[in-house]
């Protein structure tokens, strides 16, 4: 993931999300797990979803378009690093980062405090 400047993406942003409604997909986060996604604002163009991250809680397999993540409050869990081990991810209060689209899930969390993010979705 690339960490962007969130100050410098808030204008494209804020012009991205003045337009229309999303088409739902198969593995949506809202319907497979609504009790981590809520949504905050749908257009045409983009969707805001509020993803809280509880510890011990495993999300189950979902689907994401390309996306910006910005983390509402300081965030850090463990994650598999694809080798057998594990990877400290740590992000700021404010932190925005690039997320390309994926589908994941199936794995349990570890998270210090529960986190709220801000995942901005371009469709």
């Amino acid at each position: 993931m690339r960490k962007l400047n969130v100050v410098a993406l808030l204008p494209t942003l804020l012009l991205a999300a003045v337009v229309g409604a999303a088409v739902p997909r198969p593995l949506d986060p809202l319907r497979v797990a609504p009790h981590i996604y809520s949504l905050d604002f749908e257009n045409e163009k983009v969707r805001v979803l509020r993803q809280t991250v509880r510890n011990d809680e495993t999300q189950p397999l979902h689907a994401h378009p390309d996306r910006v993540m910005v983390y509402l409050q300081s965030c850090a869990w463990l994650e598999d690093d694809g080798e057998g081990g594990q990877r400290m991810q740590l992000f700021k209060l404010g932190e925005a980062v690039w997320a390309p689209a994926e589908t994941h899930g199936g794995s349990t969390i570890e998270v210090a405090q529960d986190c709220q993010i801000l995942e901005i979705e371009i469709l």
